[in-house]
């Protein structure tokens, strides 16, 4: 292996690069077009073999990558904020004709107003539209994700798009060291695709019909099956990949939680600074932990439930908010994982970073304290709280 400094968007690009995609159609939006501008020179420079369509919009993208997809080829695209928004029609469609598309997003603020930052705003508007999701800490986990995610997607029992999110700018335009499998390693792990059905003249068949009362609630939980299929294939994947690579991935991932009586639940970035705090704070004596979620889609309750059974407070932070609903969409799907246990945690909600607002570790220690203050009172002050906002 090669360890090379690259931003998140480049180690996505460079993913793609080296899974012999057949297609990509994207449309360039902040902060994703690096990974398809970087692309497009690799398909200037000769150095992958793949139709590259430039499109008008990000509607017409991910239209396009149906389309490709259905004839059996690999496809690839990218998006962001507004962008992803436009593509939401098409998000549907993708999932329920069973392209398993391979879609990177840098996640951004929605407009308005107008921000070009990172939250999970976007992703989180689109959680139900029938993609796996999956989201990255740091640049390493973009392109170790982006590799297994084509194999996930493409596996016989899920044939589903997956999604690969990684936080605006933080991420995506962040470098750090990415260490890189040989193509040769990329090959032998990433076979070609062995699409099951394919649109072709000579053996023509229907493909997006009309369905009434009678047959598309069928259809719906067939795509219901194929999501609890991800879990299992991912966790395949997942295994397959170490021998790989060395590196251990699955549905999430821990620190501290073997004693820990608060907690705290998070996607993506903060993670990391999240680690930290709770390093400093056990040093002390604190019993704190962190859970980091790789998979949110299909949510994977039985892993969220095991590692969360023996906490006593706990604190989902969410990185976008679910307008009047009582809490933001990760805390929402971590009660409704949890409400079954005979001592529950005390769960309250963060909302914090909306708009690329940065989150320090004197914020993340906030939260930890009120988490701790929760296991001594058994009371939670307040079921929703707003991170670092003027007032």
């Amino acid at each position: 292996m090669t360890v090379v400094g690259l931003t998140g968007d480049e180690a996505v690009a460079h993913a793609v690069k080296q899974s012999k995609v057949d297609i990509v159609a994207a449309y360039p939006i902040t902060p994703q077009t690096i990974m398809v501008e970087r692309f497009s020179k690799y398909v200037a420079d000769g150095e992958v073999h793949t139709g590259y369509v430039c499109v008008e919009s990000e509607h017409s993208a991910l239209s396009a990558c149906i389309g490709a997809s259905l004839t059996g080829a690999r496809v690839f695209t990218a998006t962001a904020s507004q962008g992803l928004a436009l593509m939401h029609e098409m998000l549907y469609i993708a999932s329920g004709l069973r392209c398993p598309i391979v879609m990177g997003v840098a996640n951004r603020a929605l407009s308005a107003p107008i921000n070009i930052h990172g939250d999970h705003s976007d992703m989180m508007g689109s959680r139900d539209s029938g993609w796996v999701q999956i989201y990255a800490e740091n640049a390493q986990e973009a392109y170790d994700w982006t590799l297994m995610a084509f194999k996930i997607a493409e596996d016989k029992e899920v044939q589903l798009p997956v999604s690969v999110n990684l936080d605006g700018f933080i991420i995506s335009h962040c470098m750090e060291g990415v260490d890189l499998l040989e193509d040769e390693a990329v090959d032998e792990f990433l076979q070609t695709r062995q699409p099951l059905f394919t649109v072709d003249p000579e053996k023509p068949i229907t493909v997006g019909a009309l369905c009434f009362t009678d047959y598309y609630f069928e259809f719906k939980r067939q795509q219901v099956e194929a999501m609890q299929n991800a879990r299992g294939a991912l966790g395949r994947v997942c295994k397959e990949y170490k021998g790989v690579s060395g590196r251990d991935y699955d549905v999430l991932e821990t620190f501290g939680m073997e004693d820990a009586e608060a907690a705290i639940v998070c996607l993506g970035s903060t993670a990391g600074t999240a680690r930290e705090v709770a390093r400093k704070l056990r040093a002390h004596g604190k019993k704190v932990g962190v859970v980091k979620l790789w998979l949110y889609r299909p949510f994977p309750t039985e892993e969220v439930v095991a590692a969360l059974k023996r906490v006593k407070g706990l604190a989902v932070l969410d990185r976008a908010i679910s307008f009047g609903a009582r809490y933001g969409a990760l805390c929402s799907d971590v009660v409704s994982a949890l409400y079954r246990l005979e001592d529950c945690p005390r769960v309250f909600n963060v909302i914090y970073g909306l708009g690329g607002r940065d989150i320090q570790p004197s914020d993340i220690e906030l939260v930890f304290n009120e988490a701790l203050e929760t296991v001594e009172t058994g009371v939670v002050k307040e079921p929703s709280m707003f991170l670092g906002v003027r007032e």
